[in-house]
């Protein structure tokens, strides 16, 4: 495992110390490591949003507002499940 060193304001800290407690996390580790799972699954969603949104227009056949809707949905749930983002 790597060892990796942050540095808090005093402010910044104190607030970080009220969350965990509220919220029974017992080491700041434990939050941490948390709070960037939570950030990589954030920004892996909407990755896969902007490509779904990209292949959205892309597509020369003519299709309908439902038949776009169930494609969106089924590959949106296929990703999901790839990255295990839900």
């Amino acid at each position: 495992m790597e060892t990796i060193s942050i540095r808090l304001e005093k402010d910044f800290a104190k607030e970080l110390s009220k969350v965990m407690a509220k919220h029974l996390y017992s080491t700041k580790t434990e939050f941490i490591r948390e709070a960037i799972r939570d950030k990589i699954k954030e920004i892996k969603k909407e990755e896969l949003l902007k490509k779904v949104s990209l292949l959205a227009g892309s597509s020369k056949k003519k299709t309908t507002d439902e038949e776009l809707h169930k494609a969106r949905e089924s590959l949106t749930e296929s990703y999901e499940k790839k990255f295990n983002l839900k």
